[in-house]
C-alpha cells in the first residue's frame, strides 16, 4: 500500500463520483452528481483525496468561507473511505493532513455535517474533538 493525500485537480473532479455514489447509497443519479461536482469545482471548494497507488480510495470536500461565529473556516463535506481501508487509522491520518493543510492556508476552524443515521461517523468525529453546535436543516424546492 502506497498511500498519499492530495488536493484533486478540478479537471479530475469527476473521478470522485463513484465514491460519492456509494456514500449516498446510489440515491443520486450519476449524471446529477457529475453536474454538481462540475459546478462545485467553480466555487470556494477543493476536493481532497486519498490515493493508493494513484487509485482514489477516499474523498472529502473542503468548502471555504468566513463565518461570524468561527472566523475563517473550512467545512468538510462528503467524507468517504472505501470499506476495506477502514479501521486502520486512515481517517485519523486524513483529517490530520486536512488540519495541517487548511492551517497553512490561514483557516482557524473546521466544521462538518454528518447524517444522523451514521453512528460510526459520530464516534469518529467526537474522537477528533468535534462538538455538536446545532442541527442542520434542509428544505428542497
Amino acid at each position: 500500500m502506497s498511500l498519499k493525500f492530495e488536493i484533486l485537480d478540478n479537471a479530475d473532479i469527476g473521478k470522485v463520483v463513484p465514491l460519492v455514489e456509494k456514500l449516498n447509497d446510489y440515491k443520486i443519479p450519476k449524471i446529477i452528481l457529475k453536474q454538481r461536482f462540475s459546478e462545485m469545482a467553480e466555487q470556494n471548494y477543493e476536493c481532497a483525496v486519498i490515493l493508493d497507488d494513484n487509485v482514489i480510495v477516499g474523498v472529502c470536500g473542503l468548502w471555504y468561507c468566513t463565518r461570524h461565529y468561527s472566523g475563517k473556516s473550512v467545512e468538510v463535506d462528503h467524507v468517504f473511505i472505501e470499506g476495506n481501508y477502514r479501521g486502520q487509522g486512515l481517517g485519523n491520518r486524513f483529517f490530520k493532513w486536512i488540519y495541517d493543510y487548511v492551517k497553512v492556508k490561514g483557516f482557524e476552524a473546521v466544521e462538518l455535517n454528518t447524517y444522523v443515521t451514521n453512528a460510526g461517523s459520530h464516534k469518529f468525529y467526537f474522537n477528533e474533538g468535534f462538538k455538536i453546535l446545532g442541527y442542520h436543516f434542509l428544505k428542497k424546492f
